[in-house]
Parts: structure tokens; sequence; C-alpha cells
């Protein structure tokens, strides 16, 4: 697999704290990556170390093949979750400054921000100061800060805090566009519905370690439970629910739907096939809901730190 970034045993401390401890991570050219983890898993610390705003005290990383060296900075966008605008500039101002910090020339910064602010609709905030701006109009000019210099690598910590579900969705969707325009992504956030949508692979970061890495499918194949959703139609509940009872481990169900006089979670056997289950099923009731339960990237993520 065509890597972008490859963290390497990478470790450190503060102190005799250990942040990281020997974590190592592979980020898929344009894919979404998401870096997932508790508060203080150590988070954090690997994507300020991959920023070189701190140093490992071991193990290496590479950008695109290459060592990581200061000069690799221009080739990555990085969108802290504490945000790090200037309250008293101007909107205009303050993005042609910092697009100029990112080796863009006045000119073509100029363009690149009009492009954005007619797509964002936010044209006429040019002139407005940070401060008169809501904390989710902000965040829309940090976003257009941090992908405007066309990085090859983009950060994005909790990008969506302090959007509504509109302008969340908005920009839902520009990540995604760029991903598709070949651009790589680590995404970090406690918002696992996002990373549902959003996210190709994962790495799971707990007390320091790395407890789970690997494709998102791939992942939610390991910890499925071969359990289905099932919602039958029936004059005969108690005969029908004693019958499935009897032949397959069944569990409550919660799930919503209409018209249903059975609704349970049923367990397949180990000999036993998907179709096997729907036969025994059609066999006794109509049946109106056959669904396999597939752990959501919010279950794999309370079960793993639970387990670690």
């Amino acid at each position: 697999m065509n890597n972008l970034l490859v963290a390497d045993s990478v470790s450190k401390s503060f102190g005799e704290f250990r942040a990281l401890n020997s974590v190592s991570i592979s980020v898929p050219k344009g894919s979404i990556f998401g870096l997932l983890g508790p508060n203080g898993a150590g988070k954090t610390t690997l994507i300020r170390i991959i920023n070189q705003i701190t140093m490992p005290d071991s193990g290496k990383v590479t950008l695109d093949g290459e060592p990581l060296r200061p000069e690799h900075i221009q080739n990555i966008g990085y969108l802290p979750e504490e945000r790090g605008l200037y309250k008293s500039m101007k909107v205009g101002e303050q993005a042609l400054y910092l697009a100029q910090l990112k080796g863009l020339d006045k000119k073509v910064a100029r363009e690149r921000l009009k492009y954005w602010f007619d797509k964002l609709e936010i044209g006429d905030w040019w002139n407005k100061k940070i401060q008169e701006l809501s904390k989710g109009q902000a965040q829309k000019i940090q976003f257009v800060v941090t992908v405007l210099h066309q990085p090859k690598l983009l950060i994005f910590d909790e990008p969506f805090s302090g959007f509504d579900p509109i302008n969340a969705n908005l920009i839902k969707d520009e990540i995604l566009q760029l991903r598709d325009e070949g651009a790589t992504v680590i995404f970090s956030t406690h918002r696992m519905e996002s990373v549902e949508e959003l996210c190709d692979h994962i790495a799971l970061i707990h007390k320091s370690n790395k407890v789970l890495d690997g494709k998102l499918t791939d992942i939610k194949r390991q910890y499925k439970t071969n359990t289905f959703e099932v919602g039958l139609q029936t004059n005969a509940v108690d005969e029908v629910t004693k019958a499935i009872k009897g032949k397959f481990e069944v569990f409550p169900a919660t799930f919503k739907n209409l018209n249903d006089d059975v609704k349970l979670n049923v367990k397949l056997n180990a000999n036993d096939s998907s179709n096997d289950l729907l036969s025994f099923l059609t066999s006794k009731a109509e049946v109106h809901h056959f669904v396999e339960v597939v752990p959501s990237a919010n279950d794999i993520f309370i079960q793993t730190v639970k387990n670690n």
C-alpha cells in the first residue's frame, strides 16, 4: 500500500509521564484516516510531532517516503482543536498573512481566498474582525486557511466543533471533495458518527498505546457477532417466539419498525448461515425486518477501550 505518512515506533515522554509508547501508524495516500482515542490518550502529542511542534524521544516519521524535515511543514495543513486566529485582526488581512506564511505569494493567495470565500458564501466577512464572528463563523475562516495552500496532508482536530448541523455537513462534504481531489486527511474526533461517514482507516490510541488499527470495514468484520435484527408479523406470537428461542440464541431488540408482532435480535449458530435463519423465520411467520447487526465505530471504540 502506498502511504503518505508513516510513524514508526514513536515514543514521547514529558517528565515521568509517557504520552506515547512506541506508536506506529501508516496513513494511505488519498484516504481519510481516523485518529481516535479518549481524552489524554496521546492523539494530540502524535499530531504535534507530525507538525514538528514537538519532537519524539525515539522512533521516526516519514512524509511521502522522506524523513520528516522542517520544510515539509509547507505540505501540511493543520486545523487544531484550540483555534489560533487573532481576534482583533480583520478576516481578509489575517487570511492573507497566514497564507503567505505557508509560502503563497499575495496574488495567488487573494485568488484562492476569493474562490473559497465565494464557495462558502462568506465574501462579506472580509473586513470584519474575528471577534465580530460567531464561533462557527470563525471556524469557517480557520478551515479555509488550513486548506488554502493545497497541502498533501491535512490534519483536522475536531473540525466540526462550533458548527450547527447544516454547516457541519457543508464542511464534511468539502473534506470528502478534498480527499477525492487527492488530499490525504488525518481526522481526529470524538464524534463517532463522523468517523462512520468519513473515515476509510482508523487507529485507536488508549493510555499512550495503539490498541487498534486498520481499514474500518475490516475492523467491523472482526467485531461482528453474526447477530440479526428480526421483525416478524404473526398471530401466534408466543408460539413463534418459543420456536425461535428453541433453535437460536436470542436477545432483546431495540430497533424501531412498524407492524412487528415479534421483535428480536437473533444470533446465528456456528454451522448456520443467514439464509438458514431466514428460511427458518419465513417458515414460522411473515418477515418484515431482517438486518445484520453491524458494530458501529462507537461500539468498537467503547468495547476496545473497556477491554484495554
